[in-house]
């Protein structure tokens, strides 16, 4: 084989592999599917220390996950899937004594949209963007998004398409401030260079009456989450925010009626900010409800497919959640890095607090030993084919309902650093 076609090989059998539920003795599948003895001698031959390339000894451990799947079995206990980094403030270059309401990632990570009431605005609170020329860059200083889209209001809580033309955010509606209560508005843009159209109003059904706020845009803009308050129709529900979603079948159609994410999602308290992940699976919100560490908390929801139904909302925990307030949450489009606002200790200013990060790292020491070694890829392939959350990985970092190629490539990512001696210098 060519050095880069182990890992495809791999895959294939994984493929094959997968029509088998048992040990069958088929020619076809010589050499793949064996008795327990075969497979030994074939693990300890492919084992062999004497590997020539980084890519060969990637293609090793795949047929090596490979062959355990026949001799395995679904004996390990579960636990979490995921934890999380130290989170980090963004700093001085975009943080301050000013107060931020919202932020969001942009999808190629390279630009941060905020909320704030800075100097140099043209209402109480603007937005402002942030770049960087790559993901290892510091962030540049930012700029303010002009007169055109920003109001002598309150622009607050942005949120950007994935193909960056097109931001969505909350404000008052021009004209009738004070009478009138916060809607959500609309700038686009022919090319990320291009300047932003003026504002326009997303209208109804989604904007009603009463307050309509931080919106968030799904990646295949075909879904806008938000929260709306009083929205309910229950007389005798309190008047605070919900989650609402309201979807369209293509970009070029008008939205529908909006509908609640429902009881399992939704508290009686203060319910807003939600923030999608790429693949529609995970929602992120803040909420002020009973079981948190402090004002606000930062919660997930989950569901195993777009179809299903939401599963009951998690509190992230106190690395994430702060005794502070813990504020609008933005995703990164790779579900490594959640942004958020929070006024906890080590922040240089404002009632809202300042914007940090937290890296999302899946647990891939499966058996808790300390290592990242085989013992782990053993456990990852003894569940294959279920939905076993202990191995449950990828896409990174909290899997997709089934344990599968997606998983054993996370986890080869993460042996692969632990494991791989440095590649020859004329090999990079």
């Amino acid at each position: 084989m060519e050095p880069d076609e182990p890992p495809k090989y791999g895959r294939t059998i994984v493929s094959l592999l997968e029509s088998f539920s048992q040990v069958r003795y088929l020619p076809s599948v010589a050499g793949i599917l064996e008795d327990t003895c075969q497979i030994e001698r074939r693990i300890k031959m492919i084992a062999n220390p004497d590997r020539k390339s980084r890519a060969q000894s990637l293609g090793v451990m795949l047929l090596l996950a490979v062959l355990a799947c026949v001799v395995l079995t679904n004996a390990y206990a579960a636990k979490a899937d995921f934890i999380f980094g130290t989170p980090t403030n963004l700093g001085p270059t975009i943080n301050g004594p000013d107060d931020l309401l919202g932020a969001c990632i942009s999808y190629d990570r390279l630009a941060l949209y905020f909320c704030s009431d800075r100097p140099g605005g043209y209402g109480g609170y603007d937005l402002w963007m942030t770049t960087r020329p790559t993901i290892d860059d510091d962030w540049r200083e930012p700029v303010n998004l002009g007169p055109n889209v920003n109001s002598q209001y309150d622009c607050m809580a942005p949120s950007i398409s994935a193909d960056g033309l097109t931001l969505y955010f909350s404000d008052y509606d021009y004209g009738k401030y004070p009478a009138s209560s916060v809607d959500i508005w609309m700038v686009t843009r022919e090319t990320k260079d291009a300047a932003w159209s003026a504002p326009v109003n997303v209208g109804q059904p989604v904007n009603w009456e009463g307050g309509d706020n931080s919106p968030n845009i799904s990646a295949d803009g075909l879904s806008l989450y938000f929260a709306s308050s009083g929205r309910r129709g229950d007389p005798g529900a309190p008047a605070w925010y919900d989650l609402w979603v309201a979807t369209r079948t293509t970009t070029n159609d008008e939205w529908g009626a909006p509908e609640n994410l429902g009881p399992t999602v939704n508290s009686q308290l203060i319910d807003s900010c939600p923030s999608i992940s790429a693949d529609g699976l995970l929602l992120y919100f803040m909420s002020d409800r009973a079981g948190g560490q402090g004002d606000f908390d930062i919660w997930m929801t989950s569901r195993v497919t777009e179809e299903h139904d939401w599963s009951p909302p998690v509190n992230l925990g106190p690395v994430v959640n702060s005794s502070a307030k813990d504020l609008f949450p933005s995703i990164s489009v790779n579900g490594s890095t959640l942004y958020f606002c929070s006024s906890r200790p080590g922040g240089y200013g404002g009632f809202y607090g300042d914007i940090w990060q937290v890296s999302i790292e899946p647990v891939v020491d499966f058996n808790s030993d300390g290592n990242i070694d085989t013992d782990d890829l053993l456990i990852l392939i003894g569940y294959w084919g279920q939905n076993e959350p202990l191995c449950d990985i990828g896409p990174t970092p909290f899997g997709d309902g089934i344990v599968d190629i997606k998983d054993l490539e996370v986890f080869m990512s993460y042996w692969e650093k632990e494991n791989m001696p440095e590649a020859p210098e004329e090999e990079l």
